[in-house]
């Protein structure tokens, strides 16, 4: 049977939105007023439609009933967890990597000192949270072992246990000791792939995390990959993963999904995903997305040096907010912070 998915679309912000809301002119995305649309697409492996949501209703049964189901979850309210505020978004997520091989900033917060002056930087600009990183993910990075990458993180974790960190690791046997050291969210950029361990260790600790999307792994991921459908297959994968979490027990909310922006993906795919990341929102999950200085800036750009991709980021980054994007994995965290006070603004938000 032919598989049907919705996005929302045609979105509306701030002022105008919430009276258009009022007017029941539009939904609100996630129940929040300051953001609403009033089109979806409807989408198979060989079709695209979009539609006005009062024309919803002169659907075929069949297809009527799976938007509205897809439409319920669009537009219920999410409930915050951690230090996320789902009401004000996007909200932010530090980046700290403790690499000397980071494809931006490896080598520059090695020593402890500079790390921790990193992190309490990142949190007074406006971070709500930092992922903290040993291992680099990068495309074309090695696999290190766990005692290097503990080694890496361990002093800091336990200096910073009164704040809100992540934990970006592949490894179950990382995720645990981070977890006894004040970790908050586990950030595994295979998707619970790599270890088959890591389920019983969010399962045992009841703890939030991140299911990623990448094709094949970091020292292989950009070697030619391939979709049939780049924004389908992605979605399928993350229902997919939904659905191995809930079989193996675990049945809290408190999860999120990140389609990993140059994770297994060229220029076309990572565009496409971008464009229509809306699609994601009828998973009810919040959506993370990680575009902070990647390459497809340097590819549209021209510009090659991951330092001095500011303008790519901010753009790229106001683009998923008008999306409803929830949360945004930034390096430049003042910066965009910044840009998206002032966007506000501008829009009467």
């Amino acid at each position: 049977m032919k598989k049907y998915y919705t996005r929302a679309c045609n979105f509306y912000y701030g002022s105008i939105s919430k009276n258009l809301v009022i007017k029941n002119k539009t939904l609100p995305l996630n129940g929040n007023l300051n953001i609403s649309f009033d089109h979806v697409e409807i989408l198979s492996r060989n079709s695209v439609k979009k539609i006005h949501i009062k024309k919803i209703k002169k659907l075929p049964s069949f297809l009527k009933k799976k938007v509205n189901k897809d439409l319920k979850i669009i537009v219920k309210k999410k409930k915050n967890f951690l230090s996320f505020n789902f009401k004000n978004i996007p909200n932010i997520m530090g980046i700290l990597n403790l690499t000397p091989d980071s494809f931006s900033d490896g080598g520059k917060f090695n020593k402890k000192k500079l790390a921790y002056k990193q992190v309490i930087n990142l949190f007074n600009s406006g971070a709500n949270i930092v992922d903290i990183g040993g291992e680099s993910t990068r495309p074309g990075a090695k696999e290190i072992k766990s005692n290097i990458e503990w080694n890496r993180i361990k002093i800091l974790l336990k200096k910073l246990k009164k704040f809100s960190l992540s934990l970006d690791t592949r490894k179950s046997e990382i995720m645990q000791k981070g977890i006894k050291n004040g970790i908050k969210l586990i950030n595994d950029v295979s998707g619970l792939s790599y270890d088959d361990k890591t389920i019983e260790v969010l399962k045992k600790n009841n703890i939030s995390f991140i299911i990623n999307h990448a094709q094949g792994n970091p020292s292989t991921m950009q070697i030619n990959p391939k979709y049939k459908n780049v924004i389908l297959d992605i979605y399928d994968f993350f229902e997919e993963r939904i659905e191995y979490i809930r079989n193996n027990g675990i049945k809290h909310k408190r999860i999120i999904i990140d389609p990993g922006i140059g994770f297994g993906k060229n220029l076309k795919h990572n565009m496409k995903l971008i464009s229509n990341i809306s699609i994601f929102h009828s998973l009810g999950f919040p959506i993370l997305l990680g575009m902070s200085r990647k390459k497809f800036i340097k590819d549209i750009s021209g510009k090659n040096d991951s330092k001095k991709r500011f303008g790519g980021t901010i753009s790229s980054s106001l683009f998923a907010a008008l999306q409803g994007v929830q949360i945004l994995r930034v390096h430049d965290v003042n910066e965009v912070v910044q840009s998206i006070k002032v966007f506000k603004k501008l829009i009467g938000n």
